[in-house]
């Protein structure tokens, strides 16, 4: 019924060289050689100390951020709101104007 049709290879025109043969080469695995220099041990880092400034610095950040977030999203619950009932209104009033007009005739 639907059978694609599967196109044909072009063949080359001009001079055509066969293919070459690849021969495989041997593969000699390297041996490990330990590095002449000595490693330095990790170096640790120092630990992060919270000074009651700082502490209250994050708390106050902390308590900014979660107000601005909340504000955004309460105003976007809001506006979906008002227009959710602007649309409610009208389609009241579309639906009173389209009976009124079916009344008359």
């Amino acid at each position: 019924m639907l059978r694609p049709k599967i196109p044909n290879m072009p063949t080359p025109t001009g001079r055509v060289t066969p293919p070459s043969v690849v021969e495989p080469t041997a593969i000699v695995p390297a041996s490990y050689t330990p590095p002449a220099y000595p490693v330095e041990a990790a170096r640790s880092r120092p630990t992060v100390q919270l000074t009651p400034g700082t502490a209250l610095a994050l708390v106050g950040g902390g308590t900014a951020v979660v107000l601005v977030v909340g504000a955004v999203l309460v105003s976007l619950l809001l506006a979906v709101a008002i227009t959710g009932a602007s649309v409610a209104v009208c389609a009241v009033v579309l639906r009173s104007l389209l009976a009124s007009e079916a009344k008359r005739r």
